[in-house]
This record gives C-alpha cells, structure tokens and sequence, in this order.
C-alpha cells in the first residue's frame, strides 16, 4: 500500500496500529497473537510467505514489520533488504526476530535496514512497547509527509499563480503583447548587454494607417479586433525568446530586436509590412488603399556610454514619422548619429 494511502486509512480507524509478523514458524505466530490479543489499537496480521512479504505489506499497510531472522528458503536479512527497495514499504519500520543475541547478528540485521531487533520470545511489556513505539513514530512520519505535500501542493499553487500576475502585470490586456512598462525594462536590460558585447541592436516602431477611419467605420469593438490580429502577425514574426514585441500605446506597437543589424531589420519590417496588408482587412476610408496598413519606422544602434535608450525611442519614432509624411504604408530608417 502507498504511504499517503495508508495514511488515509490509519486516520479512518483513529490510528490504530498494523503488526504484520513475517516467520515460518505458525506457533510464533500464535504465540505473539495471544500476546497482542487484548490490545484493543493493535492489529495482527500473519504472513508465513517470506516472499510475499514485500506485496502482503503493500496491501495491508503495517505499521511495523516483525520479521524472523532466520527462515529457511529466504532469510530475514533478505527479506528486509527486499522491503527497503521497495518505494511502498521502504519506511515501515521493521523489527527483527532472532533467538540469537550475539552482537555480529544484531549488526548484520541493522546493516540489512532493520530499525530494532528482539530476541525472540520476547515478554509481552517490552514487545508491546516496541511496537506502539515504531509504529507511532511510522504515524508521525505519515502525518508529517502528508502535511508537506499538502505544504509543496500550496506553494506550488502559490508559485503558479504568482507567475500569472506577473505576466498578466507584464501584458498588454486588449493584445496579449508585452505592454510599456515591460518593454522598458527589456530595452534597459538588452541596451546594457548590447553596450558591454558591442552587439546591434534594432527598434522598429510602427502605427496603423488610418486607424481612427476604421474605428469610425466599423466601430471600436472592430477596430480592437484589428488591433489584437496585427499583434499576432508580428509575434507570429518576430518569435525568437530574445525578441520583444509590444504595444506602446493606442494603435502604435515596438519592437525590439537584439544582435540583429540593419539588413535583417529592415528585411523582417518589410515583411511585416507586406503581412499585415495581406491579411485584407478592410479599411475603405483609408487614403492610402482598400485595406489596414501600417507605417513603420527602424533604427539600429550599437550602444555607447553616452547614449541612452530615449534616444533610440526618439530615432525610432522620427523614422516612423518619416514613413507617415512621405505617404504611409511604407517604412523608414534612422541612422543614429556619427561619432
């Protein structure tokens, strides 16, 4: 029987204690059944099988082994062994029986795993004893793993749904993009990495042509429709764990691309550019075509000490104001500045 299980069922019967006896010998087992018949908390099981005694064990949860020492086809020290390997019964504590009491036996029964040896027939005070001694320390142990897991079950819950709020403090509620105050913090920890590797790193910012047109049009239930399957082309894109993509506020999203130089930033923002287009979502008071576009300005900078992530922000945005002037749908670069 598992442990837990037969901690379960201990509690159930108000705790009373499992003697399992494991000998070949029937008038052992007779004699020890008279001793313990008046104890009205201790039960008494007898298995004559030493081979069944690791899955008799596992059935009937004892709380305390008694186990002969010498049986003819499968000694006790065996037959301890066996039931320390076993995961169900490795703790049940185990008492061995022995008529010798020269110290080489005793130690040989501890070496085998054994928690106290009898010299058998012991008298009935100091076997009673003995058993309501390990098998309530059994109960304790029992008790206390149950209270542990309990303990490990709430944290774990605890730890999970900490977790949560912090991606859900993390997240933008109408996208699921990382929202402004995490981005910051990404831009602050990859702009500091970036400045002590010498590394690139890009920003491309870009806004919904026309957006307040469809909100008109079709409403603002729509319009955050559009938004939320624009946020998923991008994170569709831009999915590498060092990327970020965010939004940084109304219809305008970020993204922030570490080690990645201007070619590759302005081949991925073309097509993101070329995406969003594609998924025709309709915008008929656009001045620009049919459908939603996006205009889209990129920077790439390789930190020094006397720049600052606001700059890149600020390079970022001029760009995509140079996208929007020159007639939207399209993007723009920014270089950052010599020197």
């Amino acid at each position: 029987m598992d442990p837990q299980l037969a901690s379960a069922a201990l509690e159930e019967i108000a705790h009373p204690f499992m003697v399992m006896l494991v000998d070949d010998q029937t008038f052992v087992a007779e004699l020890l059944r008279h001793q313990l018949i008046n104890e009205k908390d201790i039960n008494f099981h007898y298995c004559q099988d030493p081979s069944l005694a690791v899955s008799t064990a596992e059935r009937i949860g004892p709380t305390v082994i008694l186990l002969d020492f010498a049986m003819p086809e499968l000694d006790g020290l065996t037959v301890c062994q066996f039931i320390r390997a076993h995961p169900a019964t490795r703790d049940i504590p185990v008492i061995m029986l022995s008529s010798n009491d020269d110290p080489v036996t005793k130690a040989a029964a501890f070496a085998a795993g054994a928690n106290d040896y009898l010299v058998k027939l012991p008298d009935s005070v100091e076997l009673i004893a003995r058993l309501r001694y390990h098998s309530a320390s059994y109960i304790n142990k029992l008790q206390r793993d149950d209270a542990y897991r309990a303990l490990r079950a709430s944290q774990i819950k605890l730890e999970e749904l900490n977790i949560r709020l912090l991606k859900l403090a993390n997240l933008d509620g109408l996208t699921g993009l990382a929202n402004r105050r995490f981005f910051d913090e990404r831009l602050a920890a990859e702009w500091l990495r970036a400045m002590r590797n010498r590394n690139p790193l890009t920003l491309i910012m870009f806004d919904v042509d026309w957006f307040k047109q469809y909100n008109d049009k079709f409403g603002h239930l729509e319009g955050d429709e559009c938004l939320k399957r624009i946020a998923h082309s991008a994170q569709e894109i831009f999915s590498r764990p060092a990327d970020t993509v965010a939004r940084f506020g109304g219809e305008e999203f970020i993204i922030l691309l570490p080690e990645t130089d201007s070619g590759g930033a302005l081949k991925v923002a073309e097509k993101l550019r070329v995406e969003i287009e594609d998924l025709h979502l309709p915008n008929p008071d656009s001045f620009v075509g049919p459908f939603i576009t996006v205009s889209l300005g990129v920077t790439t900078i390789v930190p020094v000490v006397n720049s600052s992530p606001d700059d890149f922000i600020k390079l970022a945005d001029e760009a995509l104001y140079r996208a929007k002037n020159a007639g939207r749908n399209r993007l723009s670069i920014a270089l950052p500045p010599a020197g």
